[in-house]
């Protein structure tokens, strides 16, 4: 059964969704897998989808599914682009990876209009302005 399985606890991996510049001189924002370990992930998947309110009305995004293959040791890999229009949902990437033979799993939400200018900070990994998860 499922709560049979063993599932150690995630640490030393995180997203932070940072902006940057685009060729035209725009913002442009962009979901990045962070990992601190000493030693490579692989086989990692990244479920991500929004989901909320505004006026009153429910709204959804569509479920996105990306994979990476090995993310090596403190290092990083772009998970996706993100619209600006999507910042006022909740924003969850549900991420599973594995070190060795041992599976790791966590979901990540950005609360509504967690990003934002006010919440930016620098992050050295990605050498990028943005909001790290905590």
């Amino acid at each position: 059964m499922k709560k049979d399985i063993p599932i150690p606890d995630v640490k030393n991996v995180t997203l932070a969704v940072a902006r940057e510049k685009n060729i035209l001189n725009q913002d442009e924002w962009k979901v990045y897998l962070i990992n601190n370990n000493n030693l490579a992930i692989e086989n990692t998947l990244v479920a991500s989808r929004g989901y909320g309110e505004q006026n009153g009305e429910e709204q959804r995004t569509s479920t996105l599914r990306h994979f990476l293959e090995t993310v090596e040791a403190k290092s990083w890999a772009v998970v996706e682009s993100i619209d600006q229009k999507l910042f006022h949902l909740n924003n969850e990437y549900w991420v599973s990876y594995y070190i060795g033979h041992e599976i790791y799993d966590k979901r990540f939400i950005f609360v509504p209009d967690s990003i934002c200018e006010e919440n930016l900070i620098f992050i050295p990994e990605i050498q990028k302005q943005g909001v790290l998860h905590s």
